[in-house]
């Protein structure tokens, strides 16, 4: 695992999430996705999507600036909601029939939040990035103090058969956050599934931390469609474990579980040995714990900004 840096930084790891140029107009490349009866977009659809999209009549296309999709309410006001989720199944229904988009990957996934909309509406995950939708998740990093007061830090390896950043280390709990649940709960939920870890332990243990905001592109390294826009909000969490609690691969997302040194995670992270967003999380966790100052790191002002970006949609409320 350890080795010679390859020219990575925390600002460069940083960038490779946080990396929607701050110097764009997006109406001018992007359409705009409206829901009924509000005036503020939801998302940055790519133009090649919406020509490739198999548009229902529940859909209305402009292709004038500024360009815009907009969801109709078929309801008529009787049940907003409802319409806004029927019009992207009905959609996303077509897409998976036609194998139209590689993201998608064939098949149905499970119900996320559309967490900028006034009501409750919601798509499926795999599908809502091909909409700009804004993704939330939230992660867990674990960790041990040992008696000379040394940390150690829990990471784990991603199965190589996951869609994204197959083989990479990662946090030691992650998970997206369903459209019933909430950051709590979810952390709860992928504890016990990700690293076999009991839901009373980490009831009593976890600490909500804060959040990281930012706003991605997907690039070269990026299995499915490239140059979809994702804003992202990821819930942070603590957890301190007792030195005989060892997190355990539970389910077929982790392969193993490493108990590394803060210098061996420093390390692997300036290798690019991590999933992106996993990185940016340790990059802030090592800021809160004194580990990455003003006095050690040069870009360290620049780092805080790029870890709690401004999104262009309505932020989330639980």
């Amino acid at each position: 695992m350890p080795g010679e840096p390859k020219g990575w930084t925390y600002l460069s790891l940083l960038e490779a999430c946080d990396n929607f140029p701050y110097d764009i107009v997006p109406e001018e490349i992007y359409y705009q996705l409206y829901l009924p009866n509000d005036d503020q977009p939801h998302g940055y659809i790519l133009p090649e999507t919406v020509q490739k999209m198999p548009w229902t009549s529940h859909f209305q296309v402009n292709h004038y600036q500024p360009r815009s999709v907009t969801v109709i309410d078929s309801s008529g006001g009787k049940d907003t909601g409802g319409a806004v989720n029927a019009a992207f199944q009905e959609l996303i229904n077509i897409c998976i029939e036609k194998n139209l988009f590689h993201i998608i990957d064939g098949k149905h996934s499970e119900p996320f939040k559309i967490v900028s909309a006034k009501y409750p509406a919601h798509m499926e995950r795999f599908a809502s990035a091909l909409f700009g939708i804004t993704s939330q998740g939230a992660y867990i990093t674990a960790y041990t103090m040992a008696d000379d007061g040394k940390m150690k830090l829990w990471i784990g390896r991603r199965a190589a058969h996951l869609y994204t950043s197959p083989g990479m280390l990662d946090a030691t709990v992650a998970g997206g956050i369903q459209a019933d649940s909430n950051p709590l709960d979810t952390v709860i939920h992928e504890a016990d599934e990700e690293a076999s870890l009991p839901e009373d332990l980490v009831r009593e243990r976890v600490r909500s931390v804060g959040v990281l905001t930012y706003l991605c592109v997907t690039g070269a390294n990026f299995p499915g469609e490239k140059g979809l826009v994702i804003p992202d909000i990821i819930y942070l969490h603590d957890l301190e474990l007792p030195s005989d609690v060892i997190p355990k691969p539970h389910d077929d997302e982790v392969e193993v579980f490493y108990s590394m040194t803060v210098e061996e995670v420093q390390e692997a992270l300036l290798n690019g040995e991590f999933k992106p967003d996993s990185a940016a999380v340790l990059i802030e966790f090592f800021i809160r714990h004194g580990i990455i100052r003003a006095d050690n790191e040069k870009d360290f002002i620049e780092i805080n900004t790029r870890l709690h970006r401004r999104l262009p949609f309505r932020s989330p409320r639980y």
